[in-house]
């Protein structure tokens, strides 16, 4: 065991316990020796312990390491006692003395910062062992061999990095994480099978939080470092034909299970990479459940039903999490088994139960920019498809054109959503969606193009409480002047707050009969008026 006394210009020290393995020092808080000089860079130098000894490495910092005067051009194995410099810092290598007086400030850090320097020394060393980007990627071995072989070969290494740690539960717990990392999702694997777990967030290295039930909560779990996370997130996109680097600092992606994937990292990210996994029910939501859940009521289910059946268009808005792609599935699911189904997204999250489905799925552009297939690629092509409905997962751009023209153009019964504050706001999103597809069109001549294309409007809340609510429905009523009209139909009506924080309120219908019930009334449908004009209430 080392230590590292920490000096600055002023001569306040702070001393740091090295156990074996490696250790980043630098101004980013996923550093093990965090330090303050404005002159060390975020991640500026790496210290690897081993056998008595520290292998030093600049880790391409602005300022250099030094090694008294001389800067350090590439790693250096170094003997304590040592002088290093970095920015102002004088940092001190020696041997550490148990139970002395400088350790004992430090004994609780160190004790903390083994384990992960460890951790993450042993990760890289298995990872270099097996070659495992070569393994699983190109020779496709089976995970369970593969996760066989990186056990016997962590087992292997163990004693070579720590000869002092002694089998038990912090030895299994150990290798298992790090096998984890190395071969599968590291610390994310248990948090992917909690049915509990909606949304995974992973902010850097060090913090990973998760939604339950519509609430944030921040986990004790983490990777061991960067490079960890880098590869986690290089092992999910892939094997999808994405790739994520300095050139190319975003990515979305689906796991084979259908949980929607996005990530980004530095430059673009100041803390790390940052991966995102909304995650989606093993077992799809049926209407009784959104019913159960408080999501409707029992009548607004009903008329609903009655929409996609009597082929009307409707579009669900909403904000981001609020529940619109659950809705949009429900409400496809209640189209007629016969028909011919075409779903379009960017990222493929729909499943529906009918036989006669067809499902496309957008399409970036490759590392030469080329191949880039869009929603509205995909919308044109659909038309030429001989659909019965088209389903678009949500419109972003120019496709909302083409879009409104399908359904202008005899094919009723689409349905889509789009991202809202209110269904006021989404009409007018819609007409800068339709702007966006380049074509001259009179503002006029859009929100007739709207109002003669859209039938029903569903809006969508997620509230404080978490739970996902329809707060209103509303018909499309034609235009007076320049303006659409719109007419509610079904609303939420907030009524207070529980003593949990939970939002109470009751859904009520607003007195409004759209004109196609009557249209299919008189044309010999058999339709309930009844939840138009009763006072339907449901608790929240």
């Amino acid at each position: 065991m080392l230590a590292l006394d920490v000096v600055d210009r002023e001569g306040n020290r702070v001393t740091h316990a090295l156990g074996p393995g490696r250790h980043v020092l630098g101004k980013s808080p996923d550093c093990d020796l965090v330090v303050s000089d404005p002159h060390v860079s975020r991640r500026h130098l790496e210290i690897v312990v081993e056998a008595g000894a520290a292998t030093v490495t600049d880790l391409g910092s602005t300022n250099g390491t030094w090694v008294g005067a001389r800067r350090l051009e590439a790693p250096e194995r170094l003997s304590p006692p040592s002088e290093l410099r970095a920015g102002t810092l004088r940092l001190l290598l020696r041997p550490r003395e148990p139970g002395g007086p400088r350790d004992a400030a430090a004994e609780s850090a160190g004790a903390q910062a083994a384990p992960d320097a460890l951790k993450r020394s042993l990760h890289a060393r298995l990872v270099e062992d097996l070659d495992l980007r070569r393994r699983a990627v190109l020779e496709r071995l089976p995970e369970d061999a593969l996760r066989r072989e990186a056990r016997a070969a962590a087992e292997r290494l163990l004693p070579e990095l720590a000869p002092a740690l002694a089998e038990g539960p912090a030895r299994e717990r150990l290798v298992a994480e790090v096998v984890a990392e190395a071969i599968g999702l590291g610390p994310l694997e248990p948090l992917m099978e909690d049915p509990s777990v909606t949304e995974i967030m992973v902010n850097g290295p060090g913090a990973i939080y998760v939604e339950r039930g519509g609430r944030i909560e921040r986990t004790e779990l983490r990777f061991s470092g960067e490079e960890a996370l880098r590869a986690i997130i290089d092992r999910i996109v892939a094997p999808l034909g994405r790739r994520i680097d300095e050139a190319q600092p975003m990515v979305d992606a689906r796991l084979p299970d259908g949980s929607r994937v996005n990530a980004i990292i530095p430059p673009l990210s100041l803390c790390g990479p940052v991966l995102t996994i909304r995650r989606f029910a093993r077992t799809l939501l049926t209407v009784d459940d959104l019913i159960a859940n408080g999501t409707l009521s029992p009548a607004m289910a009903r008329f609903l039903e009655v929409c996609v059946r009597l082929r009307r268009n409707i579009a669900v808005s909403g904000g981001t999490g609020s529940g619109k792609t659950t809705t949009l599935n429900v409400l496809s699911n209640f189209i007629p088994e016969e028909e011919r189904i075409i779903t379009i997204e960017d990222a493929a999250e729909l499943s529906l139960h009918q036989t006669h489905v067809v499902s496309l799925e957008a399409r970036p552009a490759n590392a030469e920019g080329k191949g880039l297939v869009t929603i509205r690629d995909l919308v044109r092509n659909a038309l030429r498809m001989r659909p019965d409905r088209i389903v678009v997962g949500e419109c972003r751009g120019g496709e909302a054109l083409d879009m409104l023209q399908a359904m202008n153009t005899g094919h009723d019964g689409s349905l889509t959503t789009g991202h809202a504050n209110s269904p006021r706001d989404f009409l007018s999103r819609l007409e800068v969606m339709v702007l966006m597809a380049g074509v001259d069109i009179p503002h006029r001549a859009v929100r007739e193009q709207i109002a003669s294309a859209i039938d029903i409007l569903i809006h969508q809340t997620r509230f404080s409480d978490g739970r996902r609510r329809i707060t209103r429905i509303v018909e499309v009523d034609g235009m007076e002047g320049d303006v659409i009209l719109l007419q509610d139909i079904f609303a939420f009506e907030r009524t207070g707050t529980g003593p949990r924080g939970e939002v109470l309120g009751r859904f009520r219908p607003c007195g409004h009969v759209p004109r196609f019930y009557e249209e299919a009334r008189a044309a010999g449908h058999e339709l309930d008026l009844s939840i138009f004009r009763a006072p339907e209430e449901e608790g929240a």
